[in-house]
């Protein structure tokens, strides 16, 4: 949402002498926050993938673990994935307790989830990664995001956006107080929003489903969006 105030008044963002303060204090001014925004076309991705095992042990559980898991990354290295695009971000060992009134809680098994990260630069192999995964043992896809790896060129244009937009909200608020806009005096580029990672896949979204052709993925387009705020002279004005 764009915010305006005309002011009589101008805070300078770098240090000023005592008269220069005093000048631009004395220059009546419009002040206009104003948003930009450009959509941009995400060429990146990142794959969760999590094996889950269990066990009456949690060192069965871990060895189950450690062969299923392996089987997955060897599939996705078969697909042509660069070792360097695959980490470990999770590993977690965790009992299962039997509760039962006035007793205390027995361990009846233990669970080991696996997390891998895969970072996918040719959006076209994200369904056939997945599908690799889930019939080399994978049993959750924990998230599927998009993103675009750089973003500077599409910064710099929804800042000029956003600065062409602050000037005609000062030219329609200076019209209005029967003045017109001078110079820019002041902007500042403040927030910047990246453009979010939309897709989360549910966790077990298609665990149980026969893989007979690649999972079809639509990334899609996302907003990248920049906040600045401006200050124009106002010129004449009514009395």
């Amino acid at each position: 949402m764009k915010k305006l105030i005309i002011a009589l008044s101008i805070i300078g963002c770098a240090p000023l002498s005592a008269q220069q303060d005093a000048t631009i204090a004395s220059i009546p001014s419009i002040s206009i926050g104003s948003r930009g925004e450009v959509k941009v076309s995400p060429d990146r991705a990142n794959i969760q993938i999590s094996v889950q095992t269990k066990a009456p042990t949690a060192a069965v559980a871990a060895a189950q673990n450690a062969t299923r898991q392996k089987a997955v990354i060897d599939g996705i290295r078969a697909l042509g994935v660069a070792a360097d695009k695959i980490s470990t971000t999770g590993y977690n060992v965790m009992p299962e307790h039997r509760y039962e009134q006035n007793r205390e809680p027995v361990i009846i098994g233990y669970t080991v989830v696996n997390t891998v990260s895969v970072e996918v630069v040719d959006l076209t192999m994200v369904g056939r990664i997945i599908d690799t995964s889930i019939s080399r043992g994978a049993n959750m896809i924990s998230s599927l995001s998009f993103y675009a790896a750089n973003t500077e060129a599409a910064r710099r244009e929804a800042i000029g956006l956003a600065i062409q937009s602050a000037r005609l909200d000062a030219d329609a608020a200076a019209r209005a107080a029967g003045g017109s806009v001078g110079g820019l005096l002041e902007v500042s580029v403040g927030a910047y929003f990246p453009p979010p990672r939309p897709y989360e896949m549910a966790a077990q979204a298609r665990m149980t489903a026969a893989v007979a052709a690649d999972t079809p993925i639509q990334p899609g387009d996302q907003t990248l969006t920049v906040n600045v705020n401006t200050r124009w002279s106002f010129v004449g004005g009514r009395n």
